[in-house]
C-alpha cells in the first residue's frame, strides 16, 4: 500500500460515475478499456481470462460475472473520474440501488445484438428513482446481427428517453472499424493492434448519409432546448459548440440521453466514451445540494469543502486490511484522526485511516472533501446507508432502499464444533449486504438465510466456505410468500382489559380493514371527539404494525391493506401507550382472521432466448410451471419468450433449460412483485 498525495483536482473536474447494463453487455470489459486508455493499468483486462481489475473476487473470476460493485479512479483529460463498476445480474440488484445513491451519473452500457434487455431496464428503472444523469453506449457492434438503428429503437421503444445520437458506425458487424463524429464531421477509425484513434474525413460513401444524421441530430436538439431552438431558427443549423452545450444540458436535465457506440472487446469507441463522460455528465459542483434531516427540520449541503462535514456509507466490506466503509463525500473535509458523529447509531466515531480505493488495492490519503469517494478504516457502528457528519452539525441523509428478500435456504454447520463461527460468519454477511437477512425459524429452530434469488444465496454460503474453511449443509430453497386482504370487516370491536394488582391496562378500538390497491400499509383515524387521545392512536397504529407480521394463513408477513380506527374509549386510570398498543396488535389479528384473506407468492418476468426448434418444449415447460406467456419475437435462427412465472417454479429451471436447448438456451428473470397463489400451492 503506498501513500498518495492530497489529489488538488478542482470540483468542477471530478466525475462520479457507474457502469450500467445488463449482464454480458460489456459493463466489465468497457471499465477494463477505460482504466487501460487512461494509462491507470498496462495491460487489458479480459473477462474470460479471469484478468480484469474490478472483477478481483476469486468467484467472480470462476463465474465471469461482476458480483460485488467494484470502484476504481482514473484521470482523463485533466479530470478525475470516480467510476464504480456495478453488478448486471438481477439477484445483486441491491448492489446497483446503494451505487446509484452516491453517483452523480452513470454510462448505460447496451448490446446492439439485443437492445434493452430485462435488467437493462431495471437498473435504468433504479437510475431513474435517482435522478441519475446517463449517457448510453451501444457495445458489440462488431458482433453478427448488431444494428445501432434497432438497439436504438428498442432504448426508445421500453425506456422511453429521447435518444440523441451522435454518431455513424463506419462499417457493419466484422467490418466495424469505426465511427463518425457527428458533431465535429469527423472520421475516427481504429486499426487491430493501435490503442488510439486516426482521425481523417469522413469517407465519402457516408458523407451523405452522415449530413443526414446530423441534421436529424439538430432537430431532435432544437425541439428540446430553447437555446438551440433560437439558433436552429436564425440559420437553420446549429454549430458544434451549440450542440455540445445544449448536450449537455439536455443530458443533466435527463431530457435526452446522448447515445455513442462502439466495441469495447477491440478496444474502439472509447475515447469518444470517455470525452462524452467529461462533457456532458454532470461534476459533484453541478448537482443539487444533498438534502437532509434532524430534528425534524429539512437541511441542504452543497458540495463546498468549506462546508461542515457530512457523508454516507454505501458499502462495508471485512478485507485482510480491516473494515472498509465505503463513504461518498457530501460537504466539508475529513482528515485522519477526525472524530465524526453516526446520528443513526447515536455515537461518535474516528477515522482511522482515508483509502482512495483501487478494486482490491488502497491508496493512502492525508484527507477526502467534498466530491470523494473514498473508503475509511477505524468506523465499528456505521452500516451501509449510515450517514457520518460533524458533530456539531448534525444531518441524516436519506439511505438507499433496500429490496425484500424473496427466497431463503437453511443453513447449518456440518460440524457443531463450527456453529459460531458459521453465526458470526453470517452475522459479517448480513452487515456487509443489508439485503441478505438471518433469522432463527421459531418452529424448526434452524438459521434461515434469506436473499434475492439463488445464485444470490449461493454466492453467500460460497463466501463464508472459501473465507472460514467451515463446511455448510444448505436446505432446498423456499420463496418468501406475503398474504393479503381481499375482503375485509367494518366495525370490528376488541377491548383489551388486564387487571392483576396494581394498575391494571385498559384499551377499546373499533377496527375497520380493507384492502388497499398496491402493496403496503395504510393507517388511519376516523375517530372523532377526542375519544381516544392522539398519543393513544399513535400506539394503536405501532401495535397494528407488530400484528402484520405474522398473517392468519402461515404466519407470513401481511401486505396491501389500509386499516381505519373509528371509534374506541379510554380509562381514566389503566389507559395506556402500551395498553393501547396492545389492543391494535391483537385487535387487528383478530380481525385478520374475520377476513378473507389469500396468500401472495413472488413473481418474475422471464425472458428466454433458445433455438427455434426448442420454442415449443420451452413453451410447454413454462406452462407446466405455471407461466404465463406474454409476448414473443423471432429472430435469425433464435426466439425470445417472455413469460410472467412463480418464483418457486424457477429452481433449478437453468439446468432443465440447458437440457431441453443442448445447452444453447439462456433465460433472465427479473422481480416484478407478487400474485396470488393457488390454493394447491404448499408452502410449509
Amino acid at each position: 500500500m503506498r501513500t498518495e498525495r492530497p489529489l488538488t483536482t478542482p470540483l468542477s473536474a471530478v466525475r462520479n460515475l457507474g457502469i450500467l447494463a445488463h449482464v454480458d453487455a460489456g459493463k466489465t470489459t468497457v471499465t477494463e478499456r477505460f482504466l487501460y486508455l487512461t494509462g491507470t493499468t498496462h495491460r487489458r483486462g479480459e473477462v474470460h481470462d479471469g484478468t480484469t481489475v474490478t472483477d478481483f473476487d476469486p468467484q467472480e473470476r470462476d463465474r465471469g460475472i461482476t458480483i460485488f460493485a467494484a470502484a476504481v479512479t482514473c484521470a482523463w483529460d485533466g479530470h478525475r473520474i470516480n467510476l464504480i463498476d456495478t453488478p448486471g445480474h438481477v439477484d445483486f440488484a441491491d448492489e446497483v440501488e446503494r451505487s446509484l445513491r452516491v453517483l452523480d451519473g452513470a454510462v448505460a452500457v447496451f448490446d446492439a445484438v439485443a437492445g434493452v434487455e430485462p435488467q437493462s431496464e431495471s437498473v435504468w428503472r433504479q437510475a431513474d428513482r435517482y435522478g441519475v444523469p446517463r449517457i448510453a453506449f451501444v457495445n458489440k457492434l462488431d458482433r453478427t446481427g448488431a444494428d445501432l438503428d434497432t438497439a436504438v429503437a428498442s432504448l426508445r421503444e421500453r425506456l422511453h428517453p429521447a435518444p440523441l445520437v451522435v454518431q455513424l458506425p463506419i462499417g457493419t458487424e466484422a467490418g466495424f472499424t469505426g465511427v463518425v463524429d457527428l458533431l465535429r464531421m469527423r472520421a475516427l477509425v481504429w486499426t487491430d493492434g493501435d490503442d488510439t484513434a486516426q482521425e481523417l474525413p469522413v469517407p465519402d460513401d457516408l458523407l451523405e448519409e452522415a449530413g443526414r444524421r446530423r441534421r436529424l441530430l439538430e432537430e431532435a436538439v432544437a425541439e428540446l432546448h430553447p437555446g438551440a431552438l433560437e439558433e436552429f431558427y436564425d440559420g437553420s443549423a446549429l454549430s458544434a459548440e451549440t450542440l455540445r452545450a445544449a448536450l449537455r444540458d439536455l443530458t443533466r436535465t435527463g431530457e435526452g440521453v446522448v447515445v455513442l457506440c462502439g466495441s469495447a472487446y477491440r478496444n474502439r469507441g472509447i475515447e469518444p466514451l470517455l470525452d462524452a463522460v467529461v462533457a456532458y455528465l454532470p461534476s459533484p459542483s453541478d448537482v443539487p445540494a444533498v438534502r437532509g434531516m434532524y430534528d425534524g427540520g429539512a437541511q441542504e449541503r452543497a458540495a463546498d469543502p468549506q462546508l461542515p462535514f457530512s457523508a454516507l456509507a454505501f458499502k462495508v466490506s471485512a478485507t485482510a486490511t480491516g473494515r472498509l466503509t465505503y463513504l461518498r463525500v457530501y460537504s466539508g473535509t475529513i482528515e485522519k484522526g477526525d472524530t465524526v458523529w453516526d446520528p443513526g447509531a447515536r455515537r461518535t466515531e474516528r477515522i482511522g485511516r482515508i483509502l482512495r480505493v483501487q478494486a482490491d488495492r488502497h491508496e493512502r490519503l492525508d484527507r477526502a472533501v467534498a466530491g470523494d469517494i473514498v473508503a475509511v478504516i477505524g468506523l465499528r457502528s456505521a452500516r451501509a446507508g449510515s450517514t457520518l457528519c460533524a458533530p456539531d452539525a448534525p444531518l441524516v441523509l436519506e439511505p438507499p432502499a433496500v429490496a425484500d428478500p424473496v427466497v431463503s435456504v437453511a443453513v447449518e454447520a456440518r460440524r457443531s464444533t463450527d456453529t459460531d463461527r458459521l453465526t458470526s460468519a453470517l452475522a459479517r454477511l448480513a452487515e456487509e449486504d443489508p439485503s441478505l437477512t438471518v433469522r432463527t425459524d421459531g418452529e424448526t429452530g434452524q438459521t434461515v438465510l434469506s436473499g434475492m434469488g439463488e445464485l444470490h444465496l449461493e454466492v453467500a454460503v460460497e463466501k463464508i466456505r472459501r473465507a472460514t474453511g467451515v463446511e455448510v449443509a444448505v436446505g432446498r430453497p423456499r420463496v418468501a410468500h406475503r398474504e393479503t386482504v381481499v375482503r375485509g370487516v367494518s366495525g370490528h370491536v376488541f377491548r383489551h382489559v388486564k387487571q392483576d394488582g396494581g394498575a391494571g391496562q385498559f384499551a377499546h378500538v373499533v377496527l375497520d380493514v380493507e384492502p388497499l390497491d398496491g402493496p403496503g400499509f395504510e393507517f388511519r383515524s376516523a375517530v372523532v371527539g377526542g375519544r381516544v387521545p392522539q398519543e393513544y392512536v399513535r400506539s394503536v397504529e405501532a401495535g397494528c404494525r407488530d400484528a402484520l407480521t405474522e398473517g392468519p394463513i402461515g404466519g407470513f408477513p401481511v401486505t396491501g391493506l389500509r386499516v381505519t380506527l373509528t371509534d374506541g374509549a379510554t380509562h381514566v386510570k389503566d389507559s395506556s401507550e402500551q395498553a393501547f398498543r396492545t389492543a391494535g396488535r391483537l385487535g387487528l389479528r383478530e380481525a385478520l382472521r374475520a377476513c378473507t384473506t389469500v396468500l401472495l407468492e413472488p413473481v418474475v418476468e422471464v425472458t428466454v432466448t433458445v433455438p427455434e426448434d426448442a420454442v415449443g418444449g420451452v413453451l410447454g415447460d413454462l406452462a407446466a410451471r405455471r407461466g404465463r406467456v406474454t409476448g414473443s419475437t423471432a429472430r435469425t435462427g433464435s426466439a425470445t419468450v417472455t413469460a410472467t412465472v412463480p418464483l418457486a417454479e424457477l429452481f433449478g429451471y437453468a439446468t432443465r433449460l440447458r437440457s431441453r436447448t443442448q445447452g444453447r438456451g439462456t433465460f433472465t428473470a427479473r422481480p416484478t412483485g407478487y400474485a396470488p397463489a393457488p390454493a394447491a400451492v404448499t408452502v410449509r
